[in-house]
């Protein structure tokens, strides 16, 4: 699944799917430092979905893949 992830913001929320790059809007709390916001999407997600979330690729870019679990 695509995500495209907005680091910074007051609080953490999934948007809307955005159909002209195919993904998923995700923003969150956590600066893009030190891979912060990849754990806090991660958490997020896995709550979200009730299933364990692991980012495949996307680690230095806005632009992410993930992998729900079982």
């Amino acid at each position: 699944m695509k995500i495209i992830v907005k680091p910074n913001c007051p609080k953490n929320k999934l948007l809307e799917f955005d159909s002209v790059r195919g993904a998923y809007r995700v923003e969150v709390k956590a600066k893009p430092e030190g891979g912060k916001a990849n754990l806090e999407v991660e958490k997020f997600l896995s709550k979200h979905f009730k299933k364990r979330v692991k980012i495949v690729s996307g680690f230095k870019s806005r632009q992410k893949i993930i992998e729900i679990l079982e």
